[in-house]
């Protein structure tokens, strides 16, 4: 297993770092998904106004700061939760996932369901994407729901890539290619990391594409699939802003109680980030720059990838080499952090009620799965540049 995920992730690195051709058709798959989120922001726009992403009535003088990810990103889960309920009633997404069954099974070993779940992970998120498959989630394996969590945590959404590429233009060349190209290769790192770490040869999909579809009609489809989309957002937003607090509330502990590290207070990620020097050492960091590296990797996990991503385009000339920002920004190229982990508890957990112990019980070592996908990833790509 280790070495179809490895040889996997290589010979997407090559296709899509070498041929220009192919990452022009990932790149208008990406465009698809930035017309869904097009369209959803055209809703929160009419709600909200310049809250949910309209037109601006000042001049905004920070690119960025205007984002809110209540009104402008998350929005998105009702959008994909109505069009999937859709496209179950149109008998669309048990096809899709016989497709992914048959093509999945012989290559990387996993199942229909799971297999449609990853693949969407790479472009809409790790919520929205399971989202897809929301009538499969009750009947995975725990193994094969573990290979769904870590793919989320080792892919970033293409709601906010284009965010990412806008902090990264001048930082590094293409960004939004080098950030699709990451969340691609993640995923069969994210599928090879979590079957080693939760062996299990279960494959879901197939034989349950025949199953009753409760919806009465197209517009009973879209109403039930909005209307849970609703409990969805609700309790991502709730788990977003405790564990967000959470981890506030701690490093303020650590502060009072801990004197100053180096000129700084101590930190939750100041402390991961020298747990994360040999990491980023392995994945082709030069040693006069793991410091640097490291601390963006502890920013990362702690808190997320956008203030890692906006750390190392403030980063002075010289902190990092060009072939170093490379890396960096694939190996951070990914939801593991405990923010996103509490989103994915929410998420999976109201989606599937029955499975929320699991999704618990598995929550931080998805997160330890989804970092070492990443790693593999910036270290694939250090090897290639």
């Amino acid at each position: 297993m280790a070495a179809a995920g490895i040889a996997a992730q290589f010979v997407l690195a090559l296709l899509l770092l070498k041929l220009p051709g192919a990452r022009t058709l990932f790149l208008w798959l990406d465009a698809g998904v930035d017309a869904l989120h097009g369209a959803t922001r055209a809703g929160t726009a009419f709600v909200f106004g310049y809250l949910g992403g309209g037109p601006l009535p000042f001049a905004e003088a920070h690119p960025g700061n205007t984002f809110i990810l209540a009104l402008q990103a998350l929005p998105m889960v009702l959008m994909i939760s109505a069009l999937s309920a859709l496209l179950y009633h149109w008998r669309i997404l048990p096809a899709i996932v016989r497709g992914f069954a048959w093509l999945l099974t012989r290559t990387l070993g996993i199942g229909g369901a799971v297999g449609v779940s990853a693949s969407a992970a790479a472009f809409l998120g790790m919520v929205e994407a399971p989202l897809l498959i929301r009538p499969y989630l009750s009947r995975l394996s725990r193994g094969e729901l573990f290979v769904i969590m870590t793919v989320g945590m080792a892919t970033i959404a293409g709601t906010v890539m284009v965010l990412y590429a806008t902090f990264l233009k001048g930082v590094i060349p293409d960004p939004l290619g080098h950030l699709l190209t990451a969340s691609l290769i993640s995923v069969p790192a994210g599928i090879m990391v979590a079957r080693l770490m939760v062996p299990d040869d279960t494959r879901t999909g197939a034989d349950l594409n025949s199953e009753a579809h409760p919806y009465a009609g197209t517009m009973d489809a879209v109403a039930r699939g909005t209307q849970d989309g609703i409990t969805l957002l609700i309790g991502i937003v709730a788990m977003l802003i405790v564990l967000v607090g959470l981890v506030h509330l701690v490093n303020g502990m650590l502060a009072a109680a801990l004197p100053d590290l180096a000129g700084a207070p101590v930190t939750l990620q100041r402390l991961l980030s020298y747990v994360m020097v040999p990491v980023v050492w392995l994945m082709g960091i030069p040693a006069d720059e793991v410091l640097t590296a490291g601390a963006l990797m502890g920013t990362k996990t702690v808190l997320n990838e956008l203030l890692a991503y906006l750390d190392m385009s403030h980063l002075p000339p010289g902190a990092l080499s060009e072939r170093s920002r490379i890396i960096m920004t694939y190996g951070m190229c990914g939801f593991a952090n405990f923010g996103s982990l509490g989103i994915m508890i929410a998420g999976i957990g109201t989606m599937a009620p029955d499975r929320r112990r699991e999704v618990v019980e598995l929550g931080f070592r998805s997160i330890v799965s989804g970092t070492l996908a990443g790693c593999l990833t910036g270290a694939v790509v250090g090897v290639l540049l």
